[in-house]
């Protein structure tokens, strides 16, 4: 869908205008490189791939940016809890994305008493940023060694493609995010019941497609309205 035919104000129209912008400013090569990045990782992606509605997660813990522990089970004790997946502090479209959920989707969760928590594999001390950059009014967390990803489904890691245009310019994800790898998660919005099972997930390869807040706040009134579904 073309920009201009995204609702204004949109997560979607938003990121639509990063790449909009990347379009007009970066260099033919890069951006070819950033495109078939995201249409390999498209390609590939099997929505089955990963934890589906109604299926348990095992227990898990995430570190805050404090070095505290933030455990499912006290995520979940009192009801539903959100978790968004973004790729680490310095990504361009998690920058608009999170703030993004900061004015459309914490504060309804807030006012249900929905835990929310930006979960990202980057060290927990390189995420201290993105939290006091945007003054988040939620948990932003570290999923060390992609642990909860990789039982959601939706870890990627960069092809031999990716990986050579980043040598290129000199980069390694590994460095940035502090993992030593090539892995990172897909963006990702999960909701979870009280009995840790999944009542919600929406996962997406390409990195500038991401969820509204409007289908998450749903399936929480949801899981709120009907806590024991058949």
């Amino acid at each position: 869908m073309a920009a201009g035919a995204l609702a204004e104000g949109t997560l979607q129209a938003k990121l639509a205008a990063l790449h909009a912008e990347r379009v007009r400013s970066w260099s033919a090569d890069d951006l070819a490189d950033n495109i078939g990045q995201r249409q390999r990782l498209a390609a590939r992606f099997r929505p089955g791939q990963t934890l589906q509605p109604g299926q348990a997660i095992t227990p898990f813990s995430l570190t805050d940016t404090a070095g505290g522990l933030l455990h499912l089970a006290n995520l979940v004790a009192n009801g539903p809890a959100v978790l968004v997946f973004f790729r680490f502090a310095g990504c361009p479209a998690c920058n608009i994305a999170i703030p993004h959920y900061r004015d459309t989707l914490a504060p309804v969760l807030a006012s249900l008493g929905v835990p929310l928590v930006a979960v990202s594999p980057q060290v927990p001390e390189r995420l201290r940023d993105i939290h006091t950059r945007h003054a988040l009014p939620f948990a932003v967390a570290s999923d060390l060694d992609n642990v909860v990803a990789r039982r959601l489904g939706i870890l990627f890691s960069y092809d031999e493609k990716a990986r050579e245009a980043s040598r290129r310019k000199g980069q390694f994800i590994g460095d940035v995010t502090g993992t030593a790898t090539w892995e990172l998660p897909m963006p990702a919005a999960i909701v979870l019941d009280q009995h840790c099972r999944l009542r919600f997930i929406d996962a997406s390869p390409d990195w500038l497609v991401r969820t509204e807040s409007g289908p998450i706040i749903q399936a929480v009134r949801q899981a709120l309205d009907h806590p024991d579904p058949a």
